[in-house]
């Protein structure tokens, strides 16, 4: 599915993460993930329809968020912020947490802040996600109770867990959503260079965390533990994959949805014309985001009624 025409409200968000990210000052920290990296913020203000539970974790934390009347306990699920592996989750992600609730009519989330590079390269944010996912296991959740959900690196973390859970015969999840997926930290596709200088992210300079980034280590940047889009999706779950038409990160959407349906699975692919690196991080304040938000609750809930 691919949107006709970006919204005025889109247009002006779009040039002023341009304008934002093109400052002399700022824009590198930006697009090398410095100011990310170095973000302070005081705690969430958890809104009171919900109830927040911190969790402590070998190594690291999570994030439980339910709501407080009437929560629906038949699926969780578990969020991987993104970040791009360097930069640890912020309050951003739990107003995403406060969404998925929403526009999944109740479904309690659990977000984990795994450890990032360069301190913990891989595979510790994989590690993490799987230690959470067993936390998820260990409280009564089933496999197929729980739905995969990331943007950006945890996207593509979300595609890794997949990947492990399968190979090692663990419960598989029942849905996986991905925005803007990084799915292949080779930056190998197509984009990476037809959209080069139309990113307002990451575009029009080699020295951003795509190209360098402390994730990888000393591991092969082509294993799919990685780069998932150089793994096996068989038996895959269903998929809802989200992606802005200019970003750079376009193909590793692209070329995993085409081979996932390749291998047999279900993957519903929306390119969002116009749209930039994880635009939903625009919450419901312009269309596309808002629209994108609706796509995932109705995927959630075409997940609930094929799972009842």
């Amino acid at each position: 599915m691919m949107e006709k025409e970006t919204s005025i409200q889109g247009k002006v968000i779009r040039e002023l993460l341009s304008h934002l990210t093109n400052d002399l000052m700022i824009g590198k920290k930006i697009k090398s993930g410095e100011l990310r990296k170095r973000l302070q913020e005081p705690p969430w203000k958890v809104p009171s329809c919900f109830t927040m539970t911190h969790i402590d974790m070998p190594g690291f934390s999570m994030k439980f968020l339910a709501s407080k009347e009437n929560p629906n306990t038949d699926k969780v699920i578990l969020q991987l912020h993104g970040g791009g592996y360097i930069g640890a989750v912020r309050n951003a992600y739990y107003v995403f947490a406060g969404l998925y609730n929403e526009v999944s009519h109740g479904l309690s989330v659990l977000t984990p802040d795994y450890r990032v590079a360069p301190e913990h390269p891989f595979p510790a944010a994989l590690e993490d996600a799987l230690a959470s996912y067993r936390w998820l296991l260990d409280q009564g959740f089933f496999g197929d109770d729980i739905i995969l959900a990331g943007d950006s690196a945890g996207g593509g973390l979300a595609l890794a867990l997949c990947m492990y859970l399968k190979e090692h015969h663990m419960p598989m999840p029942c849905g996986i959503v991905a925005m803007s997926p990084w799915t292949d930290l080779t930056a190998s596709g197509e984009s990476y260079d037809t959209n080069f200088e139309k990113d307002p992210l990451f575009g029009n300079t080699r020295d951003s965390m795509i190209y360098n980034n402390y994730y990888v280590g000393d591991a092969d940047p082509m294993d799919p533990y990685v780069s998932p889009l150089f793994g096996d999706f068989r038996q895959f779950p269903p998929m809802l994959i989200q992606v802005g038409s200019i970003e750079m990160l376009l193909s590793d959407s692209v070329e995993v949805a085409a081979k996932a349906r390749q291998q047999g699975v279900k993957v519903r692919l929306s390119i969002y014309e116009g749209m930039f690196h994880v635009f939903q991080m625009a919450y419901l304040n312009i269309p596309e985001s808002k629209k994108a938000w609706a796509e995932v609750g109705k995927f959630i809930e075409i997940l609930m009624k094929e799972e009842g």
